[in-house]
């Protein structure tokens, strides 16, 4: 079993990583990094445990798409997804829909969604 964070190109993104490091320790499983950037990731301040492997996301496909053909790849292996949340105004959230909400909404297993320390 494993932890998946998927981490995109803002802090909220990086601090997703961060948390998922502790949940994979404190779980005792491996790390599935889901790279939704568009770039390659600077995984230099990750710890040597939990062990980890990266999943880059290939071309400019729907991040959510990516997250869900992650999860259904490693279907049964996966116990948490770990994201990074946007704090934002309720008008933002009734107009705008967005990449957390969409895998809130459908995918199967726990979702650990973390905001930025306030």
């Amino acid at each position: 079993m494993s932890v998946m964070v998927a981490v995109t190109d803002s802090p909220e993104g990086a601090h997703a990583l961060q948390v998922a490091v502790g949940e994979a320790r404190h779980f005792g499983t491996d790390l599935v990094v889901l790279n939704l950037t568009l770039g390659d990731l600077d995984l230099s301040s990750l710890p040597g445990e939990p062990s980890h492997v990266v999943v880059e996301r290939r071309g400019r496909r729907d991040p959510a798409e990516v997250v869900l053909d992650a999860l259904q790849e490693r279907e049964g292996s996966v116990d948490r997804l770990v994201i990074g949340v946007r704090r934002r105004s309720p008008v933002g959230k009734a107009v705008l829909g967005s990449l957390s909400q969409q895998l809130l909404l459908e995918v199967d297993i726990p979702v650990l969604a973390v905001k930025l320390p306030a």
